[in-house]
């Protein structure tokens, strides 16, 4: 079994951008000391969802920072990034980091980043493929060229070249996702994402073919006896600047969520609660869905001391108590 924390470094209301991303290093910190395996960061561009707008760059930062953890992004979106330019900063930090860095990958969604950053709507809605084998090329060659309709250049030299095989994972929504064929095809494991319950994932896995191909499942932990009247409180805030703060690629702004609905369903879903219960939940879920990759966000307090102190109880309490269960 492996366990990791995942970062979306969402802001709350009153917190500054850079104290977010501050938060977010500590806690990387924080889980290398607590025993976590590895440490994941979101990206998004434009609001406060997420402040971080380049995972793999604070996971640059958190490498420099750590010695054993591996460190994750969940995920570079490929939709408004370069492939090679990706497997370029991959490659150099897997070579300064001894192979610390894995990369997750996804489409993004159809946001005003894709005007922002000249991609347009178009490598959302069909460049995905294309652009995730030019990446896994790039990751994996001396050399690298493309004659496709996204991307055309001539042969060149990939330096650094790679030390080693890549570790890339696939963002993938519901069993219905073009993502989870095109992940099955290529071999490559599915990230599976925070807002669906363990039914959905087992329906995304049967879908995908083979539950056991190192798949990594995301969910929100929470552990204390207050932890329910912690996320309740604080979470529904931070979800409402979140979800006003998406514009879509025609202008259209915010997402039709309710804030506090959308705070009790991830409450019912995910392990939030007393240890025993968190330890019960996430046995059952490995269980059921046979993923033993999980990893958590840990941020729902939305403060500095309380990612901390959640960070080390799951180390302390609930980690120790699933390994050796």
């Amino acid at each position: 079994m492996r366990f990791g924390v995942f970062l979306v470094s969402g802001r709350f209301p009153g917190q500054e951008d850079a104290d977010v991303l501050r938060r977010s290093v500590d806690a990387a910190v924080a889980a290398e000391r607590a025993g976590f395996d590895d440490v994941w960061f979101a990206e998004h561009h434009f609001m406060p969802y997420g402040v971080c707008p380049s995972a793999i760059t604070l996971a640059a930062h958190v490498l420099g920072r750590t010695e054993r953890i591996v460190v994750g992004t969940a995920v570079s979106v490929l939709s408004i990034a370069h492939p090679v330019a990706l497997a370029e900063q991959w490659s150099l930090l897997d070579a300064v980091s001894g192979g610390r860095l894995r990369i997750g990958v996804g489409r993004g969604g159809p946001w005003q980043d894709l005007e922002v950053f000249g991609t347009g709507a178009s490598r959302y809605e069909t460049g995905f493929e294309e652009s995730l084998d030019l990446l896994l090329a790039a990751m994996t060659s001396k050399t690298v060229s493309a004659d496709g309709d996204y991307f055309a250049f001539r042969e060149v030299p990939m330096v650094p070249s790679p030390q080693r095989a890549p570790r890339l994972v696939v963002a993938c929504g519901d069993a219905g996702s073009r993502a989870v064929r095109l992940a099955a095809d290529r071999g490559l494991p599915m990230l599976l994402g925070l807002h669906t319950d363990d039914d959905g994932k087992i329906e995304t896995l049967a879908a995908y073919g083979d539950p056991a191909a190192g798949h990594v499942s995301t969910v929100m932990c929470q552990v204390g006896d207050d932890a329910l009247d912690v996320v309740r409180s604080a979470l529904p805030g931070s979800l409402k600047e979140g979800f006003a703060g998406h514009v879509y690629l025609d202008g259209r702004r915010g997402l039709e969520k309710d804030p506090v609905a959308y705070t009790d369903r991830l409450c019912e879903m995910h392990p939030i609660g007393g240890v025993e219960y968190c330890v019960d939940r996430l046995g059952t879920s490995i269980r059921r869905t046979g993923v033993s990759h999980v990893i958590m966000m840990v941020e729902a307090s939305g403060t500095p001391e309380g990612t901390l102190e959640n960070i080390a109880r799951i180390g302390e309490e609930v980690l120790p108590a699933l390994r050796n269960g």
